[in-house]
């Protein structure tokens, strides 16, 4: 199993390698990874649930492609800033665990302030 610290080393190993990192500031990684997210989303775009379930096996090679861009950026943000990732994901999981109790939450599509 690839860890997040290997593909992190992955990555700022292709970009060192290829002199980015004068490019790549917090800014420019927050925009990129937005642009990124754009795209995942416009393969769905204008289509129906039942066109995405139906078209998926065809869309799946390119979704993986266009999620791992907005993985790419998200790791290397995380980098950058100094941010320990599983330990932040970890607390904002219990901090939605918090929010969203299985009881009052399970089958609700309700905001935590709404529940």
């Amino acid at each position: 199993m690839t860890t997040i610290e290997q593909l992190t080393e992955r990555i700022t190993s292709f970009r060192d390698a290829r002199d980015w990192k004068q490019f790549h500031t917090l800014k420019d990684m927050a925009l990129s990874l937005i642009l990124e997210s754009g795209e995942a989303g416009e393969l769905f775009q204008w289509k129906s649930d039942a066109e995405i379930t139906s078209k998926l096996p065809d869309l799946r090679p390119e979704l993986g492609r266009e999620l791992s861009d907005v993985l790419y950026w998200v790791l290397l943000m995380a980098h950058d800033a100094g941010i320990d990732l599983p330990k932040a994901f970890e607390q904002k999981m219990r901090e939605n665990e918090a929010k969203y109790p299985v009881d009052a939450a399970r089958g609700s599509s309700r905001k935590y302030s709404e529940l």
